[in-house]
């Protein structure tokens, strides 16, 4: 997968503010982050220079000051099926250790899974055997 990212400096200098933010968190070695920076001028120029290490400094702070959340990257399903599987079906989702983000319980069932990348595999070759079900890939984040 493609790193991507934005850096902006939105009026300041030429890479003094997108770019020294983005070092702190490269630095860290953070993905699916944002950190926004508010500077009030308070009458004092401080330059290239001295604009670069306060963006930097404030995003350095915000990273050490932050609660930093560790997720892993797992694949997303919608299942569709008959209430009369239900039960063997939430029995293969829970023996494979997916998290059900949402379920719905009629005559027509529905979940919402996701499963660690590795397991992916193994959970789809043991809910092949159903035949009322129907399942939708989401994505993978």
């Amino acid at each position: 997968m493609k790193d991507l990212y934005r850096a902006n400096d939105d009026g300041e200098p030429s890479n003094s503010a997108g770019a020294p933010i983005l070092g702190q968190i490269q630095s860290y070695d953070l993905t699916n982050v944002l950190i926004g920076v508010v500077r009030y001028y308070g009458g004092t120029k401080l330059g290239v220079g001295g604009l670069i290490n306060a963006y930097r400094t404030a995003a350095k702070e915000a990273l050490e000051n932050g609660k930093i959340i560790t997720e892993v990257v797992k694949d997303r399903f919608e299942l569709f099926f008959d209430y009369q599987d239900m039960a063997l079906i939430m029995d293969v989702v829970k023996d494979n250790n997916a998290k059900i983000n949402k379920q719905v319980f009629e005559n027509d069932c529905y979940l919402s899974i996701a499963i660690e990348i590795d397991g992916t595999a193994l959970l789809l070759e043991k809910l092949k055997g159903f035949e009322s079900l129907k399942i939708e890939k989401i994505g993978t984040f």
